[in-house]
């Protein structure tokens, strides 16, 4: 296949969210729910959404069902924002097939993550992802998460797969903020660095990141423009004054994800906080964690709906109405 020639993604910056995937009782894609995600997030003016990938529960939906939400997302952002689908997988013709119907559903890039679990030498995760790229002309995203994967994706091998104008940038779970200023003299002018940990976000922005692949900014997609703006401005005393407010509820997103998102998701009323197995709903007490923590920002706006997914009232002065 021959493949286009990829531009620097000017796009590919700031937060953008990694988007769960809502399901109803019966534990069905709730698409309807998933729409309301998608366009509030358009709404917000982030420049990507992330959906069928670590907080969309990718694992557990089966290749129809990727499509769906894929189409979907595709449908809702109508050109105004971009769609990067999670095609990821620890056997190469299954990630490849979910690349290649991930471009059939109109996505405009996919995210790849680090063969899981197989354990694969360096040889063997460049020459995974080079064979994605030569099955599809879209650009892709590389994912390095290694407290998932076992296996990191190394800064040479990184640099090899980035001489090809295929692959765009980087999502970065390794929480090593050090990384984008080692990284930038190996890397072609254009390829985009960006977090995948709220935790250390900022300070990888700080230290030359492009933005964040962020579970928060489902929440606070106002607040993490405005972390983003104030950091590429020279702010950074006002970026860390409002990256403390978000504090209390990036720790306990990121402690029980997705299940956490879901509930904080709940609470403001965009969706049920239905997960599939083996993911269940959190506890009483990591519930009243989230919604406190939901309480702490409730100054700022948060643009969410007063009734809840189910269309009961909240309580006056809830976690919701604050």
């Amino acid at each position: 296949m021959t493949h286009l020639t990829h531009h620097p993604p000017t796009w590919l910056a700031g937060y953008i969210p990694d988007l769960p995937t809502p399901f109803d009782e019966a534990g069905e894609l709730d698409l309807a729910a998933f729409a309301k995600l998608c366009e509030r997030q358009v709404e917000a003016e982030v420049s990507a959404i992330v959906v069928g990938e670590t907080a969309g529960e990718a694992s557990t939906l089966t290749p129809a069902e990727h499509d769906s939400i894929v189409r979907t997302a595709v449908e809702i952002a109508h050109g105004r924002v971009r769609v990067i689908a999670g095609a990821g997988s620890n056997s190469t013709s299954q990630a490849i097939e979910l690349t290649r119907r991930a471009e059939t559903a109109g996505a405009d890039a996919v995210l790849s993550v680090v063969p899981y679990y197989n354990k694969p030498m360096q040889a063997g995760i460049f020459a995974h992802f080079r064979a994605i790229a030569v099955s599809t002309s879209l650009p892709i995203i590389l994912h390095d998460i290694p407290s998932r994967t076992i296996r990191e994706l190394s800064d040479d091998t990184l640099a090899r797969l980035a001489k090809s104008g295929q692959f765009i940038g980087l999502r970065d779970g390794s929480g090593d903020v050090t990384r984008p200023m080692r990284l930038q003299p190996l890397l072609p002018p254009g390829f985009r660095l960006l977090s995948g940990d709220d935790t250390t976000a900022l300070a990888f922005i700080a230290d030359g990141g492009d933005g964040c692949i962020s579970l928060v900014s489902n929440i606070a997609p106002d607040l993490c423009r405005a972390i983003f703006k104030s950091c590429r401005q020279g702010r950074l005393q006002s970026a860390r004054y409002l990256q403390s407010r978000l504090a209390p509820l990036t720790a306990a997103l990121t402690k029980e994800s997705p299940a956490a998102l879901k509930y904080a998701l709940c609470l403001l009323g965009f969706m049920s906080p239905n997960t599939r197995l083996p993911i269940v709903e959190l506890d009483d007490a990591t519930k009243a964690e989230v919604a406190s923590a939901i309480a702490e920002i409730g100054d700022e706006d948060l643009a969410c709906p007063i009734e809840s997914w189910h269309g009961r009232r909240f309580p006056k002065g809830s976690a919701a109405t604050s």
